[in-house]
């Protein structure tokens, strides 16, 4: 999946950054995987604490008080933030409970929300307006699984965004 990645980054000229949480630099890892990435790969995140969420991604500290930091609104915020910190195209990012604690009845171990931020408009536009896709999994399994799970539908996830959104416009 990594180099179906890197190819439709090559064909549609994007870039791309990260921010983990429950995976740990797992996608960043995967992704670089692929000889050439890093002409479309120049950074990512480990935001695994919630003062990181805010320092380096500018993920409101409201935002973690209301909802945690496993949560859509999080995610979303995390996506928009590592998107608009690295200056990339697009962002992928993970935060949920990969266990074998730290679940409770309403955030489960396995809880995982995913999230793609891109620009609405014609890619590298800086007039587009950041939209994001997001994703909430419920996966089973140890913590490795449930880390690996995540990063395998991540990868999905961008896959998705890339075709939907911009192999659309190429063709306007």
């Amino acid at each position: 999946m990594e180099q179906n990645i890197y190819e439709l980054l090559e064909k549609y000229n994007l870039s791309i950054a990260t921010a983990e949480s429950c995976t740990g630099g797992l996608i960043a890892a995967t992704l670089v995987n692929v000889p050439g990435i890093s002409g479309y790969f120049g950074e990512g995140y480990i935001t695994y604490s919630n003062e990181a969420k805010e320092k380096l991604l500018g993920v409101s500290h409201a935002t973690l008080e209301q909802y945690g930091a496993v949560s859509s609104q999080t995610a979303e915020e995390m996506a928009k933030g590592a998107k608009q910190a690295a200056g990339t195209d697009i962002s992928v990012i993970s935060t949920g409970i990969a266990g074998p604690d730290g679940g409770t009845e309403d955030k489960p171990v396995g809880l995982v929300y995913l999230a793609c931020a891109y620009e609405d408009g014609a890619p590298s536009m800086p007039c587009g307006k950041i939209k994001v896709t997001t994703e909430r999994h419920q996966f089973s399994g140890n913590r490795q699984e449930i880390r690996a799970a995540s990063v395998h539908a991540a990868l999905k996830l961008v896959i998705k965004v890339i075709e939907q959104n911009y192999a659309q416009r190429s063709q306007k």
